[in-house]
């Protein structure tokens, strides 16, 4: 069954037509029509949120719980639908999309749950000490509050669990926060899809219709004006490091400065110690091929490089991962786009001074095949493009003399998602020696495992010193993530009457 889309906005429960239109770029079958956003759009959108967060910011925990699981509930209503349009339009396989659906409806419900423990409130009472000397101290309590209307933009990696009902939506719409979402022009469609299912939760939950809104991709005034509309009191993006830096600086000039959370990706390295590399390096450069090509490498925690002593364990490992990658069929990446620009990345890996080509490829318009690459220590840090992201399939290799060069590296490299250590028994002195470094680069730590894969839980951290994202003492995936649309309140000598009920 093909879905249809009707290529409108959702703007405060009305579907919204406007006259300027895009055709989306699908992987497959006939492109679909869609409204360009504009500046208006976004200022009638935000307005509702506005207004709808004096009543939807005081909701109880219960009522906003039950919301989050019908969201879930009719994004599941809707599943072939959605899988159908999402593979379409993305080029993604059908069990990707599932499992990403599983995901989507999956933190949405951990929310719920998270919201009904209360724990997030963090709830402190001093009380008052009316005999203290020399001076009395009052009755002071706090309480985490919801900030306001949220910006979210959609991912084009996830088009459902980092966009229009993603992550930062979830955890926005937890904390009490309205949300008005610009959609990715790669996935308008699934966008208008699961927006329908968001409205059908308001109704069902009889919320006000301005806690959600959708506008789908237009020019970039319609970003702009988003992150600057002064209304809005935080920002969720994830994306490049290029688009994501410049919406922080908005941010950031606005008259009255919000933060920005963004996540802009990170080459996540790996770093293989000699132990590990003798007893296991085959099969580590087997494994990690199977990592790097994972949905065509278009992961923000893809490892792209791995770090290994020279020698012949080094090159039993490079020679694994080249016989691996070499047997990796073509991909469909998520949009021309894309591809080009992974294109453009190979040949500037490839360019470096000092830098081997192992495997190489031609790739098709939107196509992605593997290539790897290996450099001396030296010549990367020499070299700081080498250490930049590209969004694909894509590792380089490098080597290293011993394990002072070893730290080296890993001190040369900037702010990380994640970072891995490959590691035996007999590497924990050199284990230990580089934690101090990789706690301070990354904002998850690995060993013996690969760090595509980020699990939806309490203790997740998915964010990392910049350029990784924008604000490294947040999280964009767990239930943590809902600290970033709060802000603590303290209540001195209020009585109970005037007391949030959580408090009283």
């Amino acid at each position: 069954m093909r879905f249809t889309p009707h290529g409108k906005h959702l703007i405060a429960g009305d579907w919204v037509a406007t006259e300027q239109q895009f055709e989306n770029e699908p992987a497959s079958g006939p492109a679909d029509r869609f409204s360009v956003g504009t500046p208006a759009l976004v200022d009638a959108a935000v307005q509702a949120a506005e207004e709808a967060f004096w009543t939807y910011g005081a909701t109880t925990r219960a009522k906003r719980a039950a919301f989050l699981t019908a969201i879930a509930d009719e994004i599941e209503a809707r599943a072939e639908a959605i899988t159908e349009i999402g593979t379409r339009e993305t080029g993604l396989p059908q069990a990707r999309l599932q499992g990403e659906r599983g995901r989507t409806t999956g933190q949405l419900r951990l929310f719920a749950e998270h919201l009904l423990k209360g724990d997030y409130l963090d709830r402190r009472f001093d009380p008052a000490l009316p005999e203290r000397a020399p001076l009395p101290r009052p009755d002071i309590r706090l309480m985490q509050r919801p900030i306001g209307p949220v910006a979210v933009f959609g991912a084009s990696n996830f088009p459902l669990a980092f966009s229009t009902a993603g992550g930062d939506t979830a955890a926005a719409l937890a904390a009490g926060c309205p949300v008005v979402v610009k959609g990715h022009s790669a996935h308008p469609g699934t966008g208008e899809i699961v927006a329908e299912a968001i409205l059908a939760a308001l109704e069902t939950c009889q919320l006000p219709k301005g806690v959600f809104s959708l506008i789908q991709g237009g020019k970039r005034d319609v970003g702009t004006s988003l992150v600057q509309h002064p209304l809005i009191n935080a920002v969720g993006f994830t994306g490049s490091l290029g688009g994501g830096r410049a919406l922080f600086d908005l941010c950031a000039q606005r008259p009255n400065p919000i933060p920005f959370f963004g996540e802009l990706g990170s080459v996540n390295p790996m770093f293989v110690l000699p132990e590990a590399a003798a007893a296991r390096g085959e099969a580590l450069g087997q494994a990690w091929a199977g990592s790097l090509t994972m949905g065509a490498g278009q992961f923000c925690t893809n490892p792209g490089i791995a770090v290994i002593t020279d020698g012949p364990h080094a090159e039993a490992f490079a020679q694994s991962a080249v016989s691996a990658l070499s047997q990796s069929a073509a991909q469909v990446m998520l949009t021309d786009g894309i591809a080009a620009a992974y294109r453009d990345g190979a040949a500037r890996i490839g360019g470096g001074a000092g830098v081997q080509g192992l495997l190489t490829s031609t790739c098709g318009p939107r196509e992605a095949k593997p290539f790897l690459y290996r450099v001396k220590a030296a010549d990367w840090i020499a070299n700081h493009a080498l250490s930049e992201e590209v969004f694909g399939p894509l590792g380089l290799i490098v080597t290293v003399s011993d394990a002072r060069e070893m730290r080296e590296v890993a001190l040369s490299f900037a702010g990380q998602l994640t970072a891995t250590l490959h590691l035996d028994a007999g590497d924990a002195a050199l284990g230990r020696s580089l934690m101090p470094v990789l706690e301070r680069k990354a904002g998850r730590v690995l060993a013996n495992g690969f760090p595509t894969g980020v699990e939806v839980c309490d203790a997740m951290v998915h964010g990392g010193p910049y350029p990784a994202s924008t604000n490294f003492g947040a999280t964009s995936v767990g239930t943590m993530s809902i600290r970033r649309f709060l802000r603590p309140v303290s209540y001195q000598n209020l009585p109970d009457a005037l007391l949030p009920d959580d408090l009283a």
